[in-house]
């Protein structure tokens, strides 16, 4: 589990086929790895991965296709640069919100505004995840906990204040950006309570609809 309050950037120092799975390695060397041993978990840009080799500023995980498929590690390239998030113990602050470092899907940055000193971003996320996604409710992108601002359809914005711009990746984003998205914990399970023993043959696709709630008297 993770908090959402992002530790360190770090760059992609390789990430290459090595038989079935990909080898990534990140150099961070603002990281501090004193407490970090083979088998921990560390939040590479939201996604939860094991490290299997340690260096003095870097460290190696194995991804698999699967995790590939549904991040936006399918574009990533040697020189990326990434945010870091070990993961929590029971002595951490949680200054965000509880992530479990397991992406639901890849947004896209629609458009960046000022405001104030602040910026505002428009993202864009699959249409199944759009659900889960409330005003004022949490979500993370590449790992950092932000809150939502506003939610029409599809789409949501959020407010970025400059010390998160420039404590994470989110100072080099651009219009188009692909982005990890993990939605909030809380709305994925209050959907499978809602559905109740409906849950075992709704799918992902279907899950909680209008007409389920207007049949069980929800619908306004």
């Amino acid at each position: 589990m993770f908090t959402g309050i992002i530790e360190s950037i770090g760059t992609v120092d390789e990430f290459k086929l090595r038989g079935d799975e990909w080898r990534l390695k990140v150099r961070c060397p603002a990281l501090d790895l004193t407490d970090v041993q083979l088998g921990d978990s560390i939040a590479v840009s939201g996604c939860c991965l094991t490290v299997t080799q340690l260096g003095s500023d870097s460290f190696c995980a194995d991804v698999s296709n699967e995790s590939i498929s549904l991040t936006t590690f399918q574009y990533l390239q040697a020189g990326a640069r990434v945010n870091l998030e070990k993961a929590l113990t029971p002595q951490t602050r949680l200054g965000g919100h509880l992530v479990s470092g397991h992406v639901d899907g890849v947004g896209e940055l629609l458009s960046q505004d000022n405001d104030g000193g602040s910026w505002r971003l428009k993202f864009r996320v699959p249409d199944g995840l759009a659900r889960y996604i409330a005003q004022k409710g949490s979500v993370c992108i590449d790992g950092t906990s932000l809150t939502v601002n506003t939610v029409e359809g599809a789409c949501f914005s959020v407010n970025i204040i400059p010390h998160t711009q420039q404590a994470t990746v989110i100072h080099t984003y651009r219009v188009g950006q692909r982005v990890n998205i993990e939605v909030d914990l809380i709305a994925r399970y209050l959907e499978r309570l809602v559905l109740g023993e409906r849950a075992a043959s709704a799918t992902s696709a279907t899950g909680l609809t209008r007409a389920f709630l207007a049949d069980h008297g929800f619908d306004s």
